[in-house]
């Protein structure tokens, strides 16, 4: 019999939200990122377009802005079809998608930031 991995699901990443949608934002992803479930997002300042958070930046994408709800795919345009969670829940460290080159230091950073914006990041969830 085949072994059948399963990726990472919503379930898998949020343990709770608000009620009525009060979580989420419906954003633009910038073109040129191919963005899985989870990845921790920065808001261009300049444009209003979110990308994946870059410590490094200085256009605004270096502090969290939220989390993607969603893998959205805006290789070749801008998506507005993005899903972000942006206020009040509760989210699991191990479905967090993080840049390559992020420090701990930098990840501890962003994880305060997401803490500001009342989105907790619990271990073991």
């Amino acid at each position: 019999m085949p072994v059948v991995t399963e990726g990472l699901n919503l379930g898998d990443l949020l343990k709770y939200e608000a009620p009525n949608l009060y979580s989420r934002d419906q954003i633009t992803v910038g073109a040129g990122q191919n963005l899985p479930l989870g990845t921790v997002v920065g808001l261009v300042t300049a444009t209003g377009k979110i990308k994946q958070i870059d410590p490094s930046a200085t256009d605004g994408s270096q502090y969290a802005a939220g989390v993607l709800m969603q893998a959205v795919d805006a290789t070749l345009i801008d998506r507005e079809d993005g899903l972000m969670l942006a206020r009040h829940a509760i989210i699991a460290d191990h479905a967090l998608v993080w840049p390559a080159t992020i420090t701990a230091a930098e990840k501890q950073a962003a994880i305060a930031q997401l803490k500001s914006l009342g989105i907790l990041v619990r271990k073991g969830v």
